[in-house]
């Protein structure tokens, strides 16, 4: 803690960051970190909650959300020069109406990067409420540098997004007779292993309602996929955690709807972290021999 010379008031070192206000110790924080950095498929909530002996799911939960807000940080550079972009939809099936406008199912507006002459850079990903011109053109001046070259399908609605803004290259997939993943591989590419990685890390239940907050966190791994080392993700969450706001589990949950009976919270043991085990460090400066 600091403290204010001239009002005595007390300021701790987590203050204005996502850590504030934390009950958990901070090496607990850390750790955390480490797991959903050091894994490349990302941990779930769950999996964090068994691997840290954590009290709660809810405190799991809270943590990793807290940290895919801090990565959203990382996404505020513009894409430029060649761009994909399309659409994709995310969500379980459900009985009813099939495709956009479903129940459970939003509509993921796909950005990628082209490299010359082969290959792919980094990628945006947002939640969008339909393909309206507005609102892709929101998103492309969101995320897309202007000038820049669009490349889409031939649907109508790219050309007035991408008017006196950007270079539009639309390829119509019905004349080409060439299926819509080779005409357009990047962003078919880019939605196809993000559902998979939602799929395989969430098993697909991660709530329409936080969709955005996972498409962050796969930016954020996406974009530094390269990356020689794995500790340089996390020293980058680290430095973005610091950088955040404070966020609070009110912040964060959507919807939230009372339950008839109050939760009884777990039996926990008072035992002292795990990640708190540390060694006593050494101090060669008490047993150092005086000088004359």
């Amino acid at each position: 803690m600091w403290r204010c010379p001239a009002c005595k008031a007390r300021v701790s070192r987590t203050a204005g960051t996502i850590f504030q206000d934390t009950r958990t110790p901070l090496t607990t924080w850390f750790v955390a970190a480490w797991e959903l950095c050091m894994d490349k498929g990302g941990v779930s909530a769950l999996t964090l909650k068994r691997r840290l002996e954590l009290g709660s799911y809810q405190t799991a939960w809270t943590m990793l959300h807290r940290y895919r807000l801090a990565m959203k940080l990382a996404g505020r550079e513009k894409l430029c020069g060649r761009v994909e972009v399309d659409e994709t939809m995310l969500g379980g099936p459900k009985p009813g109406k099939r495709g956009r406008g479903a129940d459970g199912k939003v509509i993921v507006a796909v950005a990628v990067e082209l490299k010359d002459p082969t290959g792919f850079g980094r990628v945006r990903l947002r939640v969008i409420p339909d393909t309206t011109i507005p609102t892709l053109r929101k998103f492309l001046k969101e995320c897309v540098e202007p000038g820049s070259t669009i490349v889409t399908d031939g649907a109508n609605y790219y050309s007035g997004a991408t008017k006196n803004l950007y270079t539009h290259e639309p390829y119509n997939v019905a004349k080409s007779g060439q299926p819509a993943n080779e005409l357009l591989p990047a962003v078919h590419r880019v939605a196809s292993l993000m559902k998979r990685w939602l799929m395989g890390t969430y098993q697909g239940s991660y709530g329409v309602d936080h969709v955005d907050a996972y498409l962050d966190e796969f930016t954020f791994r996406f974009n530094r996929r390269r990356s020689s080392a794995r500790g340089l993700l996390f020293y980058r969450l680290m430095t973005l955690s610091a950088q955040h706001a404070p966020v609070h589990y009110e912040d964060i949950v959507q919807n939230p709807v009372a339950k008839p009976t109050p939760p009884i919270p777990p039996k926990l043991r008072n035992v002292r972290s795990r990640s708190l085990a540390l060694s006593e460090p050494g101090r060669p400066w008490r047993n150092a021999t005086p000088m004359p």
